[in-house]
């Protein structure tokens, strides 16, 4: 009987998703692929639902954060702009 298993495609993808989130946000991609939560069904690694619910959540998250911030900015420009 062999112990082997195989990624699935999808958990490829999210370890890709890992190190693009690394990149962007300047942390270390240890840290995220730490935190990856898997499961192996029939000799196939995939990404546990709950990770994926919670990765999905914290991307969401930031990307208001990033709009919120860059909206703020501008409205500080506009701001310092009228002033003149």
């Amino acid at each position: 009987m062999s112990n082997q298993v195989k990624l699935h495609d999808t958990t490829i993808a999210q370890v890709a998703k890992c190190v693009q989130i690394a990149i962007l946000t300047g942390t270390d991609v240890v840290d995220h692929l730490r935190q990856l939560e898997l499961q192996v069904t029939d000799g196939v690694i995939f990404v546990t639902d709950n990770y994926k619910e919670t990765f999905d959540e914290n991307i969401q998250k930031m990307l208001a954060e990033a709009t919120e911030s860059a909206n703020q900015e501008n409205s500080e420009t506009h701001e310092q702009l009228s002033l003149f």
